[in-house]
């Protein structure tokens, strides 16, 4: 698999167990895991980024 193609994977899982921790922290009420959750989402968001940069420059 590509190193663009795994950025974008690895990216998505790490959106979605981000998006899990903060609807569970909500649920639970707690905010550290809301937290933890949105910054989680966040990293997913910028590893995906990552991966299409690579995609446009051919990696």
């Amino acid at each position: 698999m590509k190193s663009s193609t795994q950025d974008k994977v690895k990216g998505t899982a790490k959106t979605i167990v981000g998006k899990v921790k903060e609807t569970t922290g909500n649920v639970l009420g707690n905010p550290r895991l809301q937290i933890a959750g949105k910054a989680e989402q966040r990293e997913g968001l910028a590893q995906k980024k990552i991966g299409q940069l690579k995609k446009s420059q051919g990696n």
